[in-house]
């Protein structure tokens, strides 16, 4: 082997520094000789810019290409004898030898070099191109997918399922405001474990200061992704060293692609991709991904928003339709207590005249008590009614719960009684008092218990249980009647909605009416082993 001149060996490598940190194999050759290698092609080849320097031609081939040397190396020396290297092949697939042996395909790629008699040699990973076009594949058919995901999770997450399946490790990090926050993730359990043991918390509650990774939060300024051809140097930098030992220990040769995320112009996170096999060429199709991701995420927006708006318009089209139909019914109840209560009173004074005539029969006796029964209920229709519909005047005064409750017993005892049921009162110790208006209060806990006494079967109990509540007290009244599941819940509180037959549907609606004067919230579901659960959720409506 000849000794090549001087002129010829390595060059000053600050000559090729544009050259240097490419993540993929490149070449300066020279009068037969390697003028300059960059750091990813000595490591593929495991041997050194000097050394590298000092192989001819055949040689190079010899060692590093040997498969395919005999057909390569007459080409190439026809063509250096006449001088003719402009013309060398320039779209070869070669087989090149690595460190340890390995035989990897490359598609090499030859063009003019940066001097004079200079060529520039490209070596561009064969399988780097399949799993790029793998890649290509798999987010497409996901994107797609992604287009019809109802939420902003659905998309994240079938996002990441496209790129794992395809072998690499995939993480979406949420930018928000200052800081950094994991959202889905798609990597080595034991990793996240790892993670998670140093940051003494799970992965989905740990954030961390943008400013901690500049590399990341420049993305939103570049608008542009970024490949780490050495992701486990950088993991080494920013994170606890054990963490970077595991990588380097158990995935070696990590590379990684983050790419931003922008939602309706803004930033939204970093989708951040990591793999053995992942080369530059994926750096485009992950960008578009990303723009599809924020498509996607801006879809589901504009569907919430829309979805928000509908439910707004119904809300207000069902207060229209509510606000027209008291007014309509005040009307109404304004005609019925001056032509209704003046007959009841009459009806009711002469019950009570007739009750105490003495030559009355046994038999007459039973008509008048009916008659009287049916005029007071009646009457508590007409009361009922005039409730719903008559404006509330709060006074408000400090309540104990409590004593209101056993008050309302104390009522309804008559109640209890022909409904052959009982109440029982379970509070909390130590209940604050609410203010509110004691009155009201009053009359809709009577007429939520009187509901749930004449719901109840014979020999039933009605439970009522006073508690805190998160932002102030709770009445819960729980009945052991029919069961709810196939009753519509929200129109309980509708005036002359009711579950039962010989109901009117007003004292729920008086119920819902007062609850809602203060502030407050009623909801009804169905009770654990059958029955009705109603929950009042009250605010002292001196604070709120």
């Amino acid at each position: 082997m000849t000794a090549p001149p001087p002129s010829t060996g390595i060059r000053a490598a600050s000559e090729y520094l544009p050259l240097e940190g490419l993540p993929i194999p490149v070449a300066i050759l020279r009068a037969d000789r390697v003028a300059y290698a960059n750091a990813a092609l000595t490591a593929l080849l495991g041997i050194s810019q000097e050394a590298l320097s000092q192989l001819s031609m055949s040689e190079l081939l010899s060692r590093f290409v040997p498969k395919d040397q005999p057909w390569i190396e007459p080409r190439y020396q026809a063509q250096a004898q006449a001088r003719h290297l402009q013309s060398a092949p320039t779209d070869l697939w070669l087989h090149v030898r690595g460190v340890g042996g390995k035989e990897r395909t490359f598609h090499l790629r030859v063009h003019s070099g940066p001097g004079p008699g200079e060529q520039t040699v490209v070596l561009v990973d064969a399988q780097g191109e399949d799993t790029a076009q793998q890649l290509i594949g798999a987010l497409v058919i996901a994107a797609s997918e992604m287009m019809v995901c109802q939420d902003e999770t659905g998309v994240l997450e079938r996002a990441l399922d496209a790129i794992s399946a395809q072998g690499f490790f995939a993480s979406i990090l949420h930018a928000r405001q200052d800081l950094f926050v994991y959202g889905p993730v798609r990597h080595d359990p034991e990793a996240i474990a790892l993670l998670e043991r140093l940051v003494g918390q799970p992965l989905a509650d740990y954030s961390y200061p943008r400013a901690r990774m500049p590399h990341l939060d420049a993305l939103f300024q570049q608008r542009k992704a970024t490949f780490h051809p050495e992701w486990n140097a950088v993991l080494r930098r920013l994170f606890p060293s054990e963490l970077a030992e595991f990588h380097e220990h158990k995935h070696p040769g990590l590379k990684s692609l983050d790419v931003p995320i922008f939602v309706e112009g803004q930033p939204y996170g970093v989708l951040s991709v990591k793999g053995r096999s992942l080369t530059i060429m994926s750096t485009a199709t992950l960008e578009l991904f990303a723009q599809m991701m924020g498509g996607a995420l801006e879809n589901v927006r504009h569907h919430q928003r829309a979805q928000e708006r509908l439910a707004e318009l119904t809300r207000l089209q069902n207060e229209l339709v509510a606000h027209e139909r008291i007014t309509v019914l005040g009307e109404a109840a304004g005609v019925v207590a001056h032509e209704v209560r003046n007959p009841l009173g009459a009806i009711l004074n002469a019950t009570a005249l007739l009750k105490r005539e003495e030559q009355l029969s046994a038999v007459g006796h039973s008509a008048v008590s009916m008659l009287e029964e049916e005029a007071i209920r009646l009457e508590d229709i007409v009361r009922d009614l005039l409730d719903v519909v008559r404006p509330f005047e709060l006074r408000p005064r400090m309540v104990h719960l409590g004593d209101l409750a056993r008050h309302t017993v104390t009522l309804l005892q008559p109640v209890a009684e022909a409904s052959q049921a009982r109440v029982v009162i379970d509070e909390e110790p130590d209940l604050p008092p609410l203010q509110a208006d004691e009155t009201l209060m009053q009359l809709a806990l009577s007429n939520l218990v009187r509901y749930a006494l004449r719901s109840s079967p014979e020999g039933g109990t009605v439970r009522m249980v006073l508690a805190r509540a998160a932002k102030g007290l709770s009445i819960s009244v729980e009945d052991q009647g029919a069961s709810l599941s196939h009753t519509d819940t929200q129109r309980f509180f509708e005036p002359f909605f009711t579950s039962r037959n010989n109901g009117a549907g007003l004292g729920l609606a008086v119920v819902r009416r007062v609850v809602l004067a203060h502030g407050g919230d009623i909801q009804a579901s169905e009770r654990s082993g059958g029955g009705a659960r109603f929950e009042l959720l009250l605010q002292d409506i001196g604070r709120g």
